[in-house]
């Protein structure tokens, strides 16, 4: 036997330590079927792009399929059948069982193949199912000749029904014998039963009186007391009775001879069968896999053409299943940005702070992105396709082999650097670890410029501060830390980039209980420079946390303000709404006093008509008090002088009264009488009327012709979709979706949003179709529509409540 290359090694050892291993088997747990579960549990790594491409096509199209379909993809009935294929090739017989387990697993197939057949979007599964074969006569004929219990049906021949018509008569005819004996022998018997031993038919008869009862013994008791006796009446019958029994085994042998040789024939086209039902089960595993993870589709990127590994969030799977299944700790996720210049980055800080965990994870997302698998981080998740994952990971220490921990990370660094070809990621634990701490440092520098300009990607953590200074004399090198807490003493898990780790050795030992005597000439001890570099992290770290502490203060108020501005926009809504029903209450009793001034005064005037002066004097009474009325009621006689109208421009900053928000004008279109307007991260376009100064005035819309005949429906007020009123249903089956919708529309009614924006995904519009059904029916929704196309168009609808 050949002896493996370096790079099949290195390659092997790996995958343990990334511990792969345990996320094939806990894939394995997603799969339907046995072949998947071992298919997923020895899961290849794929050696090209196109072939990592092919698989993760496979699993957005079943990952999306089961969105759309009211039911999961079925795999029921589809069994491991390999090993009777091979059997019946080399013209062994096929057992009823085996028979019969080929049939469901056609059956199954044809079941599955008609669940994808006719979804649109899904391309590479069905050009997947494009050779599949089920041979539907081969199924009918097995279920013709074998029932569910495996046994041959007398329906599979004529021949196999007669002798068994025989036979049934023959065991009748036995019977009606035994039992004639048993009833004139019964004082010889030692139980009314009629018995079988081996293929013969007895009676139990008392020992002392077997003379009774000539005939054959078969069998006696364990005390001796009862023999088993067959009457010489019926041998000729049992003998006849084996011979019929002899018949019908070879009638079914030759039965199952034919069918084993239906199955030899088609033996490829089956194995190809298999191999599909391996692929679409395995497919099915990616995609629940993923969905469970909460991941989403990697996209492979051209680090040369200028793009950047962008992995925001990114959680270590394994350790979200510990969390998920063992009541493990909560998972810290790490940001993983890594600009194209960046060839080699260097993690420093202190002991299990999560620099190893950090690069098992990058490495498992590698991995997961190669073979098909979502990639648990926040999207967009973009990772180039390396060729290969090279890992120096714990301590290769072996007493058997005479090795020190130096030498086992050596050796395997060598495996490494023999398989590079330019596109690997390269994960090297604590480098340059296990001897002299100088020849250490010195060898750790030189080994990571030689593989800035030899591998794809390197991460590599250290505790040397040596490693730190790399970043300032080459672009290709970048610093990253792990928090420490020093408050603590407790590590915070956190990755810090452009920060390089400090050591923690003596602070901890002091807040531990070491004599600060001790501590402090170990301080002396330390190299000046060494101190200064220190304190000079230490400052950035500080930094750092007082920003992110003022960023969050920034962010709460800002919220606070948000939240007081429309405190006081309803405030000052209200103060107005008084004010006016104030005024027109004044209005109405000013009325009211001059209505009944006049009737007075009318009445005077009728009475003074006698006489023509003081008639005179009271029209003069009535003229003066017309000019209080004019000085009571101006809004009778002269309306107030409106304010210029107020057109937005381009860049102003406007008020939206419905939704409590100020933006700016991004755009102003006069004829369709809307402005584009922009506040926080939200963009929407909405009419004049809906705007106003920050001063409260509002803007004249351009007059528009009226339609004769038609009167258009009112103009709804602006939707913006924000995170209370926007439910995301893809991915769900329209029964889940219903009683996600229900709560939500339930939350948003109590609210008083005015509007659910629902996210249901083209698709088939199978979902679509769904959720506006339920719109249909229920009591709070008062209409909805599609968004508009640069909203998600048909991907979206909005419903409005009553």
């Amino acid at each position: 036997m050949q002896p493996l290359s370096a790079a099949v090694v290195i390659q092997a050892e790996t995958l343990e330590l990334l511990e792969w291993p345990r996320l094939c088997q806990h894939l394995s747990t997603f799969a339907a079927t046995k072949l998947g579960a071992v298919a997923a549990r020895h899961l290849a790594i794929p050696e090209t792009l196109d072939r990592s491409l092919a698989l993760l096509a496979q699993t957005k199209e079943v990952y999306q399929l089961e969105s759309q379909l009211t039911a999961v993809l079925s795999f029921e009935g589809i069994q491991d059948i390999g090993a009777s294929l091979e059997r019946a090739e080399l013209q062994g017989i096929l057992s009823g069982a085996e028979l019969l387990h080929i049939a469901t697993t056609l059956a199954g197939m044809r079941r599955l193949r008609r669940q994808i057949d006719g979804q649109p979007d899904v391309p590479v599964l069905m050009e997947l199912l494009a050779d599949l074969r089920t041979y539907p006569e081969i199924e009918q004929e097995i279920n013709r000749c074998i029932d569910d219990r495996g046994k041959v049906t007398d329906r599979a021949s004529p021949k196999l029904s007669g002798i068994r018509s025989q036979l049934k008569g023959l065991r009748d005819r036995i019977y009606q014998t035994l039992q004639g004996i048993l009833q004139r022998k019964f004082a010889a018997v030692q139980e009314n039963t009629i018995a079988q031993r081996g293929d013969r038919f007895v009676i139990p008869v008392k020992a002392p009186q077997k003379s009774a009862i000539p005939g054959i013994v078969h069998d006696t008791s364990t005390t001796g007391a009862t023999l088993y006796v067959e009457p010489h009446a019926i041998v000729p019958l049992g003998n006849q009775l084996r011979q019929l029994q002899r018949q019908e085994a070879g009638e079914e042998e030759a039965i199952l001879r034919d069918l084993t040789e239906k199955i030899a024939e088609v033996k490829e086209d089956l194995e190809r069968l298999l191999a599909i039902a391996t692929a679409l089960d395995l497919a099915t595993a990616r995609a629940r896999y993923s969905l469970w993870l909460e991941a989403n589709p990697p996209r492979f990127i051209d680090r040369g053409g200028g793009e950047s590994i962008t992995l925001r969030q990114l959680r270590h799977p394994l350790l979200v299943w510990q969390q998920q299944h063992e009541q493990g700790p909560t998972v810290v996720p790490v940001d993983l940005i890594v600009a194209p210049p960046i060839k080699v980055v260097a993690i420093t800080g202190p002991n299990t702070g999560g620099k190893t965990v950090t690069l098992k994870t990058l490495g498992l997302a590698a991995l997961m992105a190669k073979v098909g698998l979502f990639v648990p981080a926040r999207e967009p998740v973009e990772l180039p396709w390396f060729d290969k994952i090279l890992a120096d990971i714990g301590d290769e220490q072996s007493l058997e082999q005479s090795l020190s921990t130096f030498s086992g990370h050596i050796r395997r660094i060598t495996r490494i650097l023999q398989a590079l070809g330019n596109a690997e990621l390269v994960l090297l634990d604590e480098v340059g670890a296990g001897t002299d701490p100088s020849e250490g440092s010195a060898l750790a520098i030189a080994l990571l410029q030689y593989l800035a300009s030899n591998a794809q990607l390197t991460v590599a953590t250290t505790h040397f501060g040596e490693l730190k200074a790399l970043k300032y004399e080459d672009d290709r090198f970048e610093n990253a830390s792990v928090e420490f807490d020093n408050q603590s003493l407790q590590p915070t898990y956190r990755l810090l980039w452009g920060i390089p780790g400090r050591s923690n050795a003596l602070t901890i030992a002091r807040r531990l209980g070491l004599n600060p005597e001790i501590v402090d000439r170990a301080r002396g001890y330390v190299d000046r420079t060494d101190q200064d570099v220190n304190q000079v992290i230490a400052g950035l770290e500080a930094q750092r946390r007082r920003q992110e502490r003022k960023t969050k203060q920034a962010s709460k108020l800002v919220t606070q303000a948000e939240r007081l501005h429309e405190e006081v926009s309803q405030k000052a809504s209200a103060l107005q709404a008084r004010e006016q029903k104030l005024r027109q209450q004044q209005e109405i009793a000013v009325q009211e006093a001059i209505a009944e001034a006049k009737k007075e005064i009318a009445r005077v005037i009728r009475k003074l008509q006698q006489g023509p002066v003081l008639a005179q004097r009271a029209q003069r009474a009535t003229e003066e008090v017309n000019k209080i009325a004019e000085i009571y009621l101006p809004s009778k006689t002269a309306p107030p002088k409106p304010k210029p109208a107020y057109k937005p421009q381009v860049g102003d900053k406007v008020r939206i009264p419905s939704l409590g928000q100020t933006g700016d004008v991004l755009n102003v279109s006069e004829a369709d009488g809307e402005v584009t307007v922009r506040f926080g991260l939200m963009k929407m376009t909405i009419a004049f009327t809906e705007i106003e100064s920050l001063d409260g005035e509002k803007v004249e819309p351009p007059p528009k012709q009226k339609p004769a005949a038609t009167v258009p429906p009112p103009k709804p007020g602006p939707v913006v979709q924000t995170e209370s009123n926007t439910v995301d249903l893809r991915g769900s089956r329209v029964a889940d979706a219903e009683a996600v919708l229900e709560d939500a529309i339930a939350k948003g009614y109590a609210s008083g949003t005015g509007a659910l924006w629902i996210i249901h995904g083209k698709g088939t519009g199978k979902l679509r179709e769904g959720v506006h059904d339920f719109l249909q029916q229920h009591p709070q929704i008062d209409r909805f529509e599609l968004a508009q196309q640069n909203s998600g168009g048909t991907g979206v609808t909005i419903a409005y409540f009553k």
